[in-house]
């Protein structure tokens, strides 16, 4: 069985910092070259939201924590592939610096969400998310125990 096989989950972040919004520039795959949020998949043994604050340390260096889920982007490619996306809002914990990630993104920067509508390299997901009137999320609720029938060694809720 192959890495991800045919069901794909993956988290994406927003942090918004001074008014401006974090965004990146990828190196490969379908959004080569466009400005867009920092994502990556869900890695076995973590759930989605620590898997964005991996991905965001990872490809930028910020520290952040998560405020609440914005939003689910799901798709279906070529007939085969079940393409998910979990969107979350995050804040960032002290350090702002942006020390990109050479290997995976060609840049990281913060952005103001008019800088970048003018921008013809922006994502449409991303330019969807600003065209929003607003940007709600729903906060975690961590701490839950569903049973210890089923083993869980993590479990959050975001309603």
């Amino acid at each position: 069985m192959k890495k991800r096989d045919k069901v794909w989950l993956a988290v994406s972040g927003l942090i918004i910092y001074e008014g401006k919004w974090l965004v990146v520039k990828k190196r490969y795959g379908g959004l080569k070259g466009q400005w867009s949020l920092p994502a990556g998949f869900v890695d076995e043994g973590e759930t989605a939201d620590e898997a964005v604050i991996r991905e965001i340390k990872e490809e930028t260096g910020i520290d952040c924590v998560v405020r609440g889920l914005i939003g689910l982007r799901t798709g279906v490619i070529k007939e085969e592939i079940s393409d998910n996306l979990l969107m979350f809002l995050l804040e960032p914990v002290n350090n702002v610096e942006i020390l990109h990630q050479d290997s995976e993104l060609y840049e990281a920067r913060f952005m103001t969400p008019e800088e970048l509508l003018n921008e013809k390299e922006a994502s449409i997901l991303l330019s969807y998310l600003i065209n929003q009137t607003s940007i709600t999320s729903i906060p975690c609720t961590d701490g839950l125990n569903p049973g210890d029938q089923f083993g869980y060694t993590a479990y959050r809720v975001f309603l």
